[in-house]
């Protein structure tokens, strides 16, 4: 489980780019550690990302805490 006030977003879509346009969005409002990338089943793209939901998006980012969702999680191949 993410430390207090973190979120676990896992982001599946047709292309490498819409995944990261998502990823945008949820980085203009909070806070967030570096964002992982995977494969997915059937082409589609997986991205991880972890965001501080009590930090808001321009403050100090979560990135020096540690996660310990950081890999594939026990559903994803």
């Amino acid at each position: 489980m993410p430390s207090l006030g973190l979120a676990e977003v896992r982001i599946i879509a047709h292309t490498p780019e819409a995944a990261r346009a998502v990823a945008e969005v949820l980085r203009r409002c909070f806070a967030g550690a570096e964002q992982r990338s995977y494969p997915g089943l059937g082409g589609d793209t997986r991205l991880h990302l972890t965001v501080d939901t009590a930090t808001p998006a321009g403050s100090s980012p979560a990135a020096g805490r540690s996660s310990a969702g950081i890999g594939a999680h026990s559903d994803e191949v």
